[in-house]
């Protein structure tokens, strides 16, 4: 039997933030399992790891699919390792993950998250982007076509990032792992927001997205002039993020708390290939 956590993500207080489950496994184990059990949590996104060399080996799933990189689940992974005690509190938390080697740190209940940055490119906006927007005319459109594809929009106002509801079907046919939305911020202490939807994958919103903010900073670092933000992610849950521009990196720092832990009664095959 395998214990999982679950995690509010980018908050200090339970069924706020973004919710992710942790699996600590003693070795890798079938793809096929991790996905059945990502589908079973029904969260926007499973972490998994096991102990690699210095490290931990960590990959995402959401319900309907693997990701190449995850913010939320890792800020709660690298929570989970230190709160059970299967790290120092002092040490530095590494994962192996297809993104590269990824750390994360602890201060005073905050944890910093080392991530790559993901800018994106101006293009134009191709029309199911504008259809999925309800028609809504975007201030600028950017596109990356990494394997974390990704359309960033940003809209006219806070307001209009709040309210959109945008057309779901269409977004699916994007060639894109998702879309950001993003507008200056109103408040006078927050530099932006944004809300992140990724139909395409079987999450329709997610409610705070580290990885999407790997995208963010470089494009708002060009708009504002200015390197470290304070931003929000304004869905129904919402969630705050202090991040830093430093080179080819972007460090996104948030909290995290536990808020259930339970026991897999299903354990991987015997006979699951190494992943």
């Amino acid at each position: 039997m395998i214990d999982i956590v679950q995690v509010d993500a980018f908050t200090d207080r339970p069924f706020a933030g973004n919710p992710a489950a942790v699996c600590i496994l003693p070795q890798a184990v079938d793809a096929g399992w991790m996905q059945a059990i990502a589908a079973e949590m029904n969260l926007s996104e499973t972490a998994f790891l096991y102990p690699h060399h210095d490290a931990y080996q960590l990959r995402w799933f959401t319900p309907a699919a693997e990701v190449a990189l995850c913010g939320h689940a890792t800020l709660a992974s690298a929570h989970v390792l230190w709160s059970q005690g299967a790290l120092d509190p002092t040490a530095e938390a590494r994962f192996h993950t297809q993104s590269g080697l990824l750390t994360a740190t602890q201060n005073d209940g905050w944890i910093t998250l080392n991530f790559p940055a993901q800018p994106v490119t101006a293009t134009a906006a191709p029309p199911e982007l504008l259809k999925a927007l309800r028609g809504l005319q975007p201030v600028a459109v950017g596109y990356g076509g990494t394997r974390a594809s990704t359309y960033l929009a940003e809209l006219p106002s806070e307001d209009h990032v709040r309210s959109l509801q945008p057309d779901l079907a269409m977004m699916r046919l994007l060639p894109a792992r998702g879309v950001i939305v993003t507008a200056r911020a109103e408040a006078a202490d927050v530099d932006f927001v944004s809300r992140y939807f990724a139909p395409a994958i079987g999450v329709n919103e997610d409610p705070v997205t580290g990885s999407a903010h790997c995208t963010l900073v470089p494009y708002w670092q060009t708009q504002l002039h200015q390197s470290d933000f304070l931003a929000q992610q304004v869905s129904a849950r919402g969630g705050t993020l202090k991040l830093q521009a430093r080179g080819d990196r972007v460090f996104i720092t948030g909290q995290a708390v536990t808020v259930m832990t339970g026991t897999l009664l299903s354990s991987p095959p015997a006979d699951s290939p190494a992943a």
